[in-house]
């Protein structure tokens, strides 16, 4: 399904060959799938209030990158177990919602329940990744098909799920 004409979405297609092979495979539950909730509250914490504005879960492979405000050339990799630590990053200090972001925090959980959904809906065609940003406002996603898409966070929220799986 194309954009419409008013949408910010951008979508690019990957490798063909991964299309190719799509319905030869199927969704494998992770470690982080078995953990949303606490990857979801701990991701919350630390982008409202520990100075992370761009966070990125690897679902499949149970990892997160992570960008902080005060050092946004340099990124964090963490396994889910160490993102659930109790310091899961030790330059995470306490720092106020960014003045700039263009989402709204409590915009936030929003979005990340949406990836479960995406992550969910079907055994073939399911969410690999999702990513946020709180200042640009934009949502990444990376599917199985190997097709990613961008969006503002907004429109991502609004968008009908026909959007994602060609209803």
């Amino acid at each position: 399904m194309p954009p419409a004409s008013d949408s910010h979405w951008k979508q690019y297609r990957g490798d063909p060959a991964i299309r190719e092979g799509l319905f030869a495979q199927h969704r494998v539950r992770s470690a982080m799938d078995d953990q949303f909730d606490e990857t979801f509250d701990r991701i919350e914490q630390l982008m409202c209030g520990h100075g992370v504005f761009h966070a990125k879960l690897h679902f499949s492979s149970s990892r997160a990158t992570l960008w902080l405000y005060t050092d946004p050339c340099r990124y964090r990799v963490l396994s889910v177990d160490e993102l659930l630590t109790a310091t899961p990053c030790a330059d995470c200090p306490l720092a106020r919602y960014p003045d700039e972001a263009m989402v709204e925090p409590h915009r936030i959980r929003e979005v990340l329940e949406m990836f479960r959904i995406l992550r969910f809906s079907d055994e073939q065609l399911y969410l690999r990744s999702g990513s946020l940003n709180v200042i640009n406002g934009l949502v990444g996603l990376n599917f199985s098909c190997d097709g990613s898409h961008y969006l503002p966070a907004l429109e991502f929220l609004a968008s009908p799920y026909g959007r994602w799986f060609g209803e």
